[in-house]
C-alpha cells in the first residue's frame, strides 16, 4: 500500500507524512522535492500553477508509487492532489494507494504559512483552496483534521488502513 497524505499547502502533509512513514516502518517521499525547477520558480514568483504544469509532477509522483509496488514495499508521499483528476491519475500508478486528506481551516492555513520558510507564499493559498475538489466517498479517503494531535492522526490512519484490509 501506499498513502498519499494530501491537501492544501500548510495542511501538515511533510509532518503528517513523515510522521506515518515512521510510525509503520514505510518509506517517506517529499512530494515537492519531485517538482520540476520550473515549478519551483513559478510558485517563488507567486504564479499559481496549472494542469499543464502539475501533470509532469504528478507522473513522477506515480513513478515513485509504482516504484514502491516493484519493490514490494509500502511508503508514503505527500502530494497536494487537490483534484480528483489528480488522484485519479495516482490510482492508475497502483490498485492500491490511498488518501489521507488533511483539513484545516483557513485561518489556520494562513497562520501556518505565514510561519514557514517554503518556496509557496501564503498568497497562492488562496488559488489552492480554490482549485481543490474535497474527496468523495467513492474515492477511498480518510479525511481527518489537521488541527489534532499526531498520534490520534496517526492511529486514526491505522485503523482505517485495517479497515481497507479486510475488505
Amino acid at each position: 500500500m501506499v498513502i498519499v497524505v494530501m491537501g492544501v499547502s500548510g495542511c501538515g502533509k511533510t509532518t503528517i507524512g513523515q510522521s506515518l512513514a515512521e510510525a509503520f516502518g514505510w518509506d517517506f517521499q517529499e512530494g515537492d522535492a519531485l517538482h520540476p525547477q520550473a515549478n519551483i520558480d513559478k510558485m517563488s514568483a507567486g504564479i499559481p500553477l496549472d494542469d499543464e504544469d502539475r501533470w509532469p509532477w504528478l507522473d513522477s509522483i506515480a513513478a515513485w508509487i509504482q516504484s514502491k509496488h516493484r519493490q514490494h514495499r509500502q511508503g508514503v508521499v505527500s502530494c497536494s492532489a487537490l483534484k480528483r483528476s489528480y488522484r485519479d491519475r495516482l490510482r492508475l500508478a497502483d490498485a492500491d494507494v490511498g488518501f489521507v486528506y488533511i483539513q484545516v481551516s483557513h485561518a489556520e492555513l494562513e497562520r501556518r504559512t505565514r510561519q514557514r520558510h517554503h518556496f509557496m507564499p501564503t498568497s497562492l493559498l488562496d488559488s489552492q483552496l480554490q482549485t481543490l475538489e474535497e474527496p468523495k466517498p467513492d474515492e477511498d479517503a480518510l479525511t481527518v483534521s489537521g488541527a489534532g494531535r499526531i498520534d490520534a492522526i496517526i492511529a486514526e490512519v491505522d485503523q482505517w488502513r485495517e479497515q481497507r484490509r479486510t475488505r
